[in-house]
C-alpha cells in the first residue's frame, strides 16, 4: 500500500513511502489517530544519508511481518531529523538519558501524551519484533505503569535540559580552554580523542581566532596538525574534493562516507584561513577544492545547496558502503596502465592488502606528488573512471541552516581567493533561500525542488542564515544583504529569547514538545544561541548598534557553562568571544577602483576575529560604516576603527597593512 509519506517533500520519508508500514507524519493528527485507536506511538527519525537508516529499512520496515505487528498495534510516526531538529533534539535527550549513548535511526515508544517510556537507537529485526510485542502487552495489561513511567522520564528530561545559568566566557576562559584543547590533542594522528573521529570544525575557528588575537603557538599548531591529518587522509576525497561525515578509526584513514554540506561549508572556512593565516598552500587548495566540490556536487538546479550525498551506494537493490570510492591496484592499473597505476597506488597508499574491505582502499595523499602535472593528469582520469560507477543517491532538500553556512564559506572564498564564479556562487543561494523560504515574513526549515516545506524554522536558521548574508554583506558591498540579516536577527530576538534573555531552539509560539529544546553545545555545526550570538555581533560591527551587541552578549552566556566545562562541545561559542575580546575592528573603504580594491583586498587579508568590513561610494545608502567617510585628497581611503574609536584615514595599501598590524 501506499502510506502517507508519498507526498511528502523529505527525501527520507520517501525513501519510506513504499514500505508496508502505514507511516504517519509527524503531527496532531498522527497522535489523533492513537488516541482513537488507543494505542503507543512508534517514532523512527533518521536522515537520508544515514548508513544504519537504510539498513535498519531493508530488515525491518520493508519486512511483512514487522510492519503487520506495526500497523496492528501501534501508529508509526517516522521524522526527517534534518527536517525537524526540534523533535529529534528531545528524543534524542531521552534515548541518551535512558541508553547512555544517542544515534541514527532512533527508536522511541511514546504515549498518548508524547511521553517516551522507551528509547533506542538502531535495532536488529529480532529485537524490534520482541520489543514491540512486550510493549503491546504492556499498553494492555498495565497501562498504568506504562503512562507513569513515560511521565516520569518527561519530567526528569524537563529538569535536567532546563537551560544552566548565564556564565561570561572572558579572556581566562579562551586560555583554559586552548590548555584543555592541547592535553587532549591527538599528537601523532591530528583531531581530539579516539576513534570515531569527527571534524572539528567549530574548535578549528576557535584555535585559528585565539591565535590570531594571542599569537598562542600551540593553538595554531592543533589547526595545522589536524587540518594536514584529515586533508591527507582516506577522510578527504583526493579526487573530487570535500570531506566525508567522519572517520570510523583514529587516523583519518576509512570514512564513514556520507558528505554533508554542513561540514563540508564549516571546513571550507576552516581551511580558507587557516590559508589566510600561514600562507599555507595545502589550506588553500582544500579551501578552493571543497568549494569547487560545493558547486559541482550539491548546487540544486535552483541555486541553493543540498543537504548531502549518500553514505552507501545501492546497486541491484543492495546497499554499498564506499563503493564509489575504494579502488584496489587493478583497478588502477586498468584505469591509468601499469607504470601509472603502480605510482599511482605508491602515492594513494593503495596496498594489495586494502584498507577498508575485500582488499579495497581509501585513498590518502600523505604526500604532495613529486610531478604535480603528472599528479593533475591522474586525478582527472580516476576520477572520470569513477564517475562512471553507481553513484550515491544525493539528498536535494535545501535546509536554510546549512546554506547560510556555505553561503559564508563561498562568499569568503570569492574575495580571498578572487574567485568571482565562488561569489556569485553564494548570490545566488541566498537570493533562493530568501525568495523561497521565507513566507508571510517567516523562515521555513526546508525546501525541495522549489518547493518550500510546512516546518518553521528554529534558530540555527535564523543565525546561520544571517552569518551568510552578513558574509556576503561585506564580500559584494551590497547593503541589501545587511538589511536582511538585522531582519532575521530582530525576529530571532523576539520570538526565540526569552525578556530575562535565555534563548531556545524553538519559537515561543512554535507546537509544544515535552520539553522546549534550547542546546547548548555546537556539535557538527553551531547550535542555535551561539549562531545567534555571532551573527549579532557581527551586525553590531557592522552598524555600530550598541542594542545588538549587548544582545550579543547575553545570548552568548548562555553558552558559558558549556565553553567552560567542555571546550570540545563549545568550539563557536569559544569562536564568537575571540570576536568579542578582539573587536569590533572595522575597516570601512571608500571610493572605488585599482586604488580601492587594494585597500580592500588587504582589509580583507586581516586575520583578527572581530573585523568587519565595509565598502563603496561614500555615505552609501544603508551602509553605516560609510556615513561621513569622505574621499581623502580626491582618492580612495581606508578608515579603521578600534572598539568604535577611529584612527586618521589612510591611502596605500602599506598604511592600511601597518594600521591593520597594530593593536588587537
Amino acid at each position: 500500500m501506499a502510506n502517507r509519506l508519498a507526498d511528502s517533500l523529505s527525501p527520507y520519508l520517501l525513501q519510506h513511502a513504499d514500505n508496508p508500514v502505514d507511516w504517519w507524519e509527524w503531527g496532531d493528527e498522527a497522535f489523533a489517530e492513537a488516541r482513537r485507536r488507543d494505542v503507543p506511538v512508534l517514532l523512527s527519525v533518521g536522515y537520508a544519508a544515514c548508513h544504519w537508516c537504510h539498513v535498519m529499512a531493508h530488515e525491518s520496515f520493508e519486512d511483512d511481518e514487522v510492519a503487520a505487528l506495526v500497523n496492528d498495534r501501534f501508529v508509526a510516526v517516522k521524522v526527517d531529523r534534518e527536517e525537524r531538529p526540534d523533535v529529534d533534539a528531545v528524543y534524542m535527550a531521552a534515548t541518551t538519558a535512558l541508553t547512555g549513548q544517542g544515534g541514527w535511526p532512533m527508536t522511541c515508544l511514546l504515549t498518548l501524551d508524547a511521553d517516551p517510556f522507551f528509547a533506542g537507537t538502531y535495532l536488529p529485526r529480532p529485537q524490534l519484533l520482541q520489543l514491540l510485542g512486550q510493549a503491546d502487552h504492556l499498553w494492555r495489561t498495565d497501562r498504568e505503569r506504562v503512562v507513569e513511567s513515560g511521565a516520569h522520564v518527561a519530567s526528569r528530561l524537563r529538569e535536567v535540559t532546563r537551560p544552566p545559568a548565564p556564565t561570561s566566557i572572558d579572556a581566562a576562559v579562551c586560555d583554559t580552554a586552548v590548555r584543555r584543547l592541547r592535553a587532549e590533542h591527538d599528537d601523532a594522528r591530528g583531531g581530539f580523542g579516539g576513534a570515531p573521529k569527527f571534524p572539528p570544525s567549530s574548535v578549528l575557528e576557535f584555535l585559528l581566532r585565539h591565535h590570531a588575537r594571542t599569537g598562542d603557538a600551540d593553538a595554531l599548531a592543533m589547526v595545522r596538525a589536524t587540518g594536514a591529518a584529515m586533508a591527507r587522509g582516506g577522510m578527504y576525497d583526493q579526487l573530487a574534493g570535500g570531506f566525508a561525515r567522519y572517520s570510523v578509526d583514529a587516523g583519518w584513514v576509512v570514512p564513514h562516507f556520507e558528505k554533508m554540506l554542513y561540514d563540508n561549508a564549516q571546513l571550507l572556512r576552516v581551511y580558507l584561513h587557516l590559508w589566510r593565516a600561514t600562507g599555507d598552500p595545502l589550506a588553500r587548495r582544500v579551501a578552493e577544492e571543497t568549494a569547487e566540490f560545493l558547486l559541482r556536487d550539491l548546487r540544486t538546479g535552483e541555486g541553493a545547496f543540498a543537504s548531502a550525498l549518500d553514505a552507501d551506494t545501492v546497486v541491484d537493490g543492495h546497499s554499498h558502503e564506499g563503493l564509489t570510492y575504494a579502488w584496489t591496484p587493478d583497478q588502477l592499473v586498468e584505469v591509468l596502465g601499469p607504470e601509472d597505476g603502480r605510482r599511482a597506488a605508491e602515492l594513494l597508499a593503495v596496498t594489495p592488502e586494502g584498507s577498508f574491505e575485500h582488499g579495497a582502499s581509501t585513498l590518502r595523499l600523505l604526500r604532495d606528488p613529486d610531478d604535480t602535472a603528472w599528479w593533475g593528469d591522474v586525478r582527472i582520469r580516476l576520477l572520470a573512471a569513477r564517475d562512471t560507477r553507481p553513484q550515491p543517491a544525493r539528498d536535494d532538500k535545501v535546509v536554510t541552516a546549512w546554506n547560510g553556512l556555505a553561503v559564508a564559506g563561498l562568499a569568503e572564498a570569492g574575495v580571498l581567493l578572487d574567485r568571482p564564479d565562488l561569489l556569485e556562487a553564494a548570490v545566488v543561494a541566498a537570493r533562493v533561500v530568501l525568495d523561497l523560504h521565507v513566507v508571510d515574513g517567516r523562515l521555513r526549515r526546508t525546501s525541495r525542488g522549489g518547493v518550500v516545506g510546512a516546518s518553521e524554522a528554529v534558530l540555527d536558521d535564523h543565525g546561520d542564515l544571517a552569518e551568510g548574508l552578513l558574509a556576503l554583506a561585506q564580500a559584494t558591498g551590497d547593503a541589501t544583504w545587511l538589511e536582511a540579516a538585522q531582519g532575521l536577527l530582530d525576529d530571532a530576538l523576539t520570538r526565540f529569547v526569552d525578556a530575562d534573555g535565555v534563548p531556545h531552539d524553538t519559537a515561543h509560539d512554535a507546537g509544544a514538545l515535552f520539553a522546549r529544546p534550547a542546546a547548548r553545545t555546537d556539535l557538527a555545526e553551531p547550535c542555535g544561541a551561539s549562531s545567534l550570538a555571532g551573527a549579532l555581533l557581527t551586525l553590531s560591527a557592522l552598524t555600530g548598534s550598541t542594542t545588538h551587541r549587548e544582545a550579543a552578549g547575553r545570548v552568548l552566556d548562555a553558552c558559558g557553562s558549556v565553553a567552560t566545562s567542555d571546550p570540545r562541545f563549545a568550539g563557536w561559542s569559544l569562536a564568537v568571544a575571540e570576536a568579542v575580546l578582539a573587536g569590533p575592528l572595522q575597516v570601512a573603504v571608500v571610493g572605488d577602483g585599482p586604488d580601492a580594491d587594494g585597500l580592500r583586498r588587504v582589509a580583507f587579508a586581516a586575520t583578527s576575529p572581530g573585523l568587519v568590513v565595509a565598502f563603496g561610494p561614500p555615505d552609501a545608502d544603508g551602509v553605516p560604516l560609510l556615513a561621513d567617510r569622505p574621499l581623502v585628497g580626491g582618492s580612495a581611503a581606508a578608515y579603521v576603527c578600534r572598539g568604535f574609536v577611529c584612527d586618521r584615514p589612510v591611502t596605500t595599501t602599506e598604511e592600511l597593512t601597518a594600521a591593520l598590524a597594530t593593536g588587537s
